[in-house]
């Protein structure tokens, strides 16, 4: 029979828990503090673990922590509000198995306790290992799934997002990665899928700005024949496509309300409703979403649901812009290069010391996207066996290097200070358009302000582009 503990300092709690639990056919044990159920764990073979994260003696991620020393085969879920995420997250990288948000819904709990015992029946048992060979099998893993995810870079904050990658691949939580346009979000995303045990298994990525309302839904839950006009066979959706494995929804801020609330539905519940059917349907996916929204702002204008924000950001991985780690440059660059050659058939084998400069010095509003643009292209001019600087573009040639800066001295006398401020804003907001080629969502990245906030003041300003 199934063993579960039940953790939480509200009797009240323990005891529907218990109920629900052994009305499913298992064991129940309980316990109404930290120090009780750690008691408890050493006298019996715990499978489950079900805990409240804020106890009165010791915290649920202190009792995860205690047990993996003694029963490192129970699979922890962990119980918290909105406002524990952060704590949440921690149980996530010490090992936690998955969490459950207050109040929760108890078909949810169920399922997710459903799919730990389903896990282990299906994973065959792991070997005892020294915890140094475990840690070499582990970092090999990740390594691997850097070099076939093609993500490269050594600087620290690259190296901060390979140890997160690393912690979560492992677990089952939605991750959400944030960053600009161009910075690599979709490789992460593949990176996490190739690190962890649903590698086999297919990674299937979308991107949600691409698709109206209608089409999207089809895309994502699939449609039953006779559903709509046009509808003239079953489809099956993204959701079943990758069942077993990682679905990738890129761009997710870009949803409709409308369209946020029926994923909110199938995140929490783990199965849906094709268009036109009336049977729901289980699934089992891993969903790694991305934006370069900021989701927090989003929110606060009331275009993004928290809820949905609470479910999607369990784990979240902040890429850096290119330009904060320009010590990739020169790796990114020769990576590009290499394939590029290949792929062409040249023999080219390095970068001039004046074109490396000249990308180094550079501020890549295009990030890593605009930049194995620019190496795909001078591969493509090359007719010596280095990519010579007349090779690059004109607009990274032209824009590298320290800009000259119009020097202002108050004048003696009244000064229009309002006209003086405006010349300015429109001064850097030109060049914010220039570096991102004429693209207003980079531009307004650049800025730090929104779209509307952007477009608001080329309009107030009169600027022309």
């Amino acid at each position: 029979m199934p063993t579960v503990l039940v953790v939480d300092d509200e009797p009240n709690i323990t005891a529907i828990l218990e109920m629900v639990l052994q009305e499913d056919g298992m064991q129940v044990h309980k316990a109404g503090s930290g120090r009780e159920a750690l008691a408890l764990l050493k006298k019996n073979e715990i499978e489950v673990a079900i805990s409240d994260i804020m106890m009165p003696d010791i915290s649920g991620v202190e009792l995860l922590k205690e047990a993996r020393e003694f029963s490192p085969e129970t699979a922890f879920i962990m119980i918290t509000a909105y406002a524990g995420t952060e704590t949440a997250i921690e149980a996530l990288q010490h090992g936690a198995y998955d969490y459950v948000t207050k109040p929760f819904k108890m078909d949810e709990l169920r399922a997710t306790v459903r799919r730990v015992f389903d896990k282990k029946r299906t994973n065959r048992p792991r070997v005892s290992e020294a915890g140094e060979n475990v840690e070499a099998r582990q970092g090999q893993k990740l390594f691997q799934a850097l070099q076939s995810s093609h993500i490269v870079g050594k600087s620290p904050r690259m190296l901060e997002v390979y140890r997160t990658i690393g912690t979560v691949a492992g677990a089952d939580s939605t991750v959400l990665i944030t960053g600009e346009s161009g910075t690599g979000k979709e490789l992460v995303a593949r990176a996490i899928h190739e690190a962890s045990d649903r590698k086999d298994k297919p990674f299937v990525s979308i991107n949600c700005s691409a698709f109206p309302e209608t089409l999207l839904e089809s895309e994502l839950f699939g449609y039953m024949k006779g559903a709509f006009t046009g509808a003239n066979f079953n489809k099956r959706g993204l959701f079943e496509s990758a069942g077993g494995g990682s679905l990738f929804l890129d761009e997710i801020g870009d949803m409709t309300p409308a369209m946020q609330v029926k994923l909110l539905r199938v995140l929490q519940e783990r199965k849906l409703r094709p268009l036109g059917g009336t049977a729901e349907v289980p699934i089992d996916v891993r969903v790694i979403a991305a934006t370069n929204c900021d989701l927090a702002e989003e929110i606060k204008e009331g275009r993004f649901r928290e809820d949905l924000y609470y479910r999607i950001a369990v784990i979240t991985i902040q890429l850096p812009p290119l330009r904060e780690r320009a010590e990739d440059i020169a790796l990114l660059a020769d990576s590009f290069l290499r394939r590029y050659a290949e792929k062409a058939g040249k023999f080219i084998t390095g970068i001039s010391p004046e074109a490396m400069r000249c990308l180094e010095s550079y501020s890549w509003p295009g990030n890593v996207r605009q930049l194995e643009n620019t190496i795909e292209r001078a591969v493509a001019l090359e007719t010596t066996e280095e990519i010579q600087l007349e090779r690059l573009s004109d607009i990274v040639r032209t824009r590298s290097g320290p800009q000259e800066a119009d020097l202002f001295v108050l004048p003696e006398g009244p000064f229009d200070l309002e006209a003086f401020l405006a010349q300015v804003e429109s001064s850097l907001i030109c060049q914010a358009l220039r570096q991102a080629e004429g693209n207003q969502t980079l531009a307004a990245q650049r800025l730090k302000l929104t779209k509307g906030s952007f477009r608001h003041r080329l309009q107030t300003l009169q600027i022309r582009h």
